[in-house]
């Protein structure tokens, strides 16, 4: 297992992995460093047979990730190596898409900017009712022009142009109202409601899980007759996995299934 210094990763018996941004003083701002450990342990996670689901959090109580961190750039900074870089936070919301296992963000206290990018990439997000939410690129006159990919596959064109050009704060309740978050729940509940996810999530067929999630983000970025076509698709390939003949055999027989993940 590889040294981290800006990431924990700890994988549970029951197969839940938990990968924490341990940088609580910079509130777990996303370094190129930080960047790399998380795509390291993601990787290690999708190659693992034995990690059912990732939950992604950051380290203490004041943010799940501040978004980038600000404090390194300087007009003496290579712009061209600073491109070069941010190319780290395109494979993570990549990695985190084609991971083939479910992501759980669990978020306490901000989560801004790049934070709330890799936040909207994970599958399920569940936040403590006192999370705070925001876009403030706007204000330091910048765009938050990648992260405008992935929020908009989950919000409304309004209540996303509301987001990137005012750069408010939004709290916990109008976050679930506008479908940011999967729920909010109060903050002495988060550690429970998100560990009762993932043991959920993990319960399932590794196979259809995977299946399943790479069809739901592919399909997405089709049309409808061609989603409809590849989606006839998918379900011709699950229904021949063992996971599949497993999980019909245990309906006819009243009994629970055991997965094999192919």
């Amino acid at each position: 297992m590889a040294a981290y210094q800006n990431v924990l990763w700890e994988v549970s018996p029951d197969g839940i992995g938990t990968l924490t941004i341990n940088r609580p003083d910079r509130m777990n701002a996303l370094s190129p460093e930080t960047i790399e450990e998380l795509l390291d342990c993601l990787a290690r996670a999708r190659d693992d047979r034995t990690t059912r689901v990732v939950v992604l959090t950051g380290a203490g109580s004041r943010a799940f990730s501040a978004g980038a961190d600000l404090g390194r750039m300087s007009a003496d900074t290579s712009k061209f190596l600073e491109h070069l870089e941010r190319d780290r936070f395109v494979r993570l919301n990549e990695v985190i898409a084609q991971l083939g296992k479910m992501v759980i963000a669990k978020v306490r206290g901000y989560a801004l900017a790049g934070g709330l990018g890799l936040m909207a990439a994970c599958d399920f997000v569940i936040a403590a009712d006192s999370a705070v939410f925001a876009t403030p690129e706007i204000d330091v006159g910048i765009f938050p022009m990648m992260i405008t990919a992935v929020l908009a596959r989950g919000l409304p064109r309004r209540r996303l142009l509301d987001l990137l050009f005012t750069g408010r704060r939004v709290g916990a309740a109008e976050a679930e109202a506008m479908g940011l978050i999967t729920r909010a729940v109060p903050e002495d509940r988060l550690d429970e409601e998100v560990a009762a996810l993932a043991r959920t999530l993990a319960s399932k067929s590794p196979a259809a899980t995977r299946l399943g999630k790479d069809a739901f983000y592919t399909a997405q970025d089709m049309s409808f007759g061609d989603a409809l076509r590849y989606l006839q698709s998918q379900l011709s390939i699950l229904l021949l996995s063992e996971d599949a003949q497993e999980g019909l055999a245990a309906f006819r027989e009243k009994r629970e299934p055991r997965w094999k993940g192919v």
